[in-house]
């Protein structure tokens, strides 16, 4: 099938990557090499892949550390017929985290789920990426689509300005600018008001979430530092008052 015009594939996929708190995990079983699904808790990476926060304990984790390759199962979790609602199919190779990169993934998994807090320093706990080879994406009829990841990912190469101050930022956000939040939840995302709080900030966007629910704030234009950040955030701030 063939997307419809007013489709834009990239962007449903960046927005499933960036608003999904769960997944259904597929690996390959030590030895036998059959497929097995498990149930598992994601946040995003600053480009958008997959992060996840898994004990040595569990099986999946063995299978990975075994063969690295898994797919992961994304969906918007719509109300109704799930089966009416997108989602994301995503293939690539579970690495897991070390150095710099262990702390970036760390800090975005727990801004996403901050119980985690209370295991993730346990020893049999690592961090994993999800680095994708492609992405298979389902929204509806002639809306089935196959991606390959610079189609979905976000370039960082020149946003390390950004990610530098990017939790300093969630942190401001949320303790000083609750009431902007709830303006881009319910002026310009046409949310219900909520305690929303900012989860993460990238070249493309914000990520927000209360009460279980999540939502994506895209930038009018890339932001690669604090700077562009901060300007962009107080326009859209201006333009959702200006709604009334």
């Amino acid at each position: 099938m063939q997307p419809t015009p007013d489709f834009n594939a990239s962007r449903l996929a960046r927005s499933l990557l960036r608003r999904s708190r769960q997944g259904a995990l597929a690996t390959l079983m030590a030895g036998s090499g059959d497929p097995y699904c498990s149930l598992v808790n994601v946040a995003s990476h600053a480009d958008a892949s997959p992060i996840l926060l898994i004990s040595r304990l569990a099986l999946h984790t063995k299978n990975i550390l075994g063969d690295s390759r898994a797919s992961l199962m994304l969906d918007e979790r719509a109300a109704g017929d799930p089966l009416e609602g997108a989602r994301i199919m995503l293939a690539g190779r579970a690495e897991e985290a070390a150095g710099d990169d262990a702390v970036l993934l760390r800090r975005r998994y727990l801004n996403a789920h901050p119980s985690a807090g209370a295991f993730a320093d346990f020893k049999d706990f690592s961090f994993f990426r999800i680095a994708p080879s492609g992405a298979h994406l389902v929204a509806g009829f002639g809306r089935i689509v196959d991606l390959n990841p610079a189609q979905f990912l976000t370039d960082i190469s020149d946003a390390a300005a950004l990610l530098e101050a990017e939790q300093g930022a969630v942190e401001h956000m949320n303790e000083d600018h609750r009431e902007a939040m709830n303006l881009y939840a319910t002026k310009l995302l046409g949310a219900d008001s909520a305690d929303w709080s900012c989860t993460g900030c990238d070249p493309d966007g914000m990520d927000m979430q209360a009460d279980g629910k999540t939502l994506r704030l895209d930038f009018p234009e890339r932001v690669t530092g604090p700077g562009e950040l901060r300007k962009i955030l107080v326009n859209l701030a201006e333009q959702a008052r200006a709604k009334g």
